[in-house]
């Protein structure tokens, strides 16, 4: 099962599949449940581990509110998806630098993923933001 297909698939997507975007949204739903996971490792750890929890749940969230408006194609607000990849480009920056900071395979883990999403966010937002200026 691909999300990508998924959209594809849309009716008001046809030959308009935004490669990027879709690969975006993929990235976004990945990243919302590692953070989700590391935040759930974190507090298993020994150490005070609150700051890192609460960059992962953050992150997480706004991950998954990423993904819930980018694969939206019924009509177009493409204002917000451009408003919501700049948000998730953010977090998952923050993100990969707090759990970068620490030595566990879990937090190493999710930096790597926030960074792989951020990319992939940057890659989307500007192709979304070529479609509004020539719109």
């Amino acid at each position: 099962m691909s999300i990508e297909a998924m959209i594809r698939e849309h009716p008001q997507v046809g030959s308009n599949y935004n490669e990027a975007l879709g690969r975006a949204v993929k990235h976004a739903m990945y990243c919302s449940a590692i953070c989700a996971s590391c935040a759930d490792a974190c507090l298993a750890e020994a150490m005070d581990m609150s700051q890192c929890v609460r960059t992962c749940l953050d992150c997480a969230d706004i991950c998954e509110a990423t993904a819930k408006v980018a694969l939206r194609r019924t009509g177009s607000n493409r204002e917000v998806i451009v408003a919501q990849l700049q948000a998730c480009i953010r977090a998952c920056e923050i993100c990969e630098a707090e759990c970068a900071r620490h030595d566990a395979a879990h937090c190493q883990r999710c930096a790597r993923m926030c960074r792989e999403c951020a990319n992939d966010c940057q890659a989307a937002l500007e192709g979304v933001q070529a479609e509004l200026a020539s719109a």
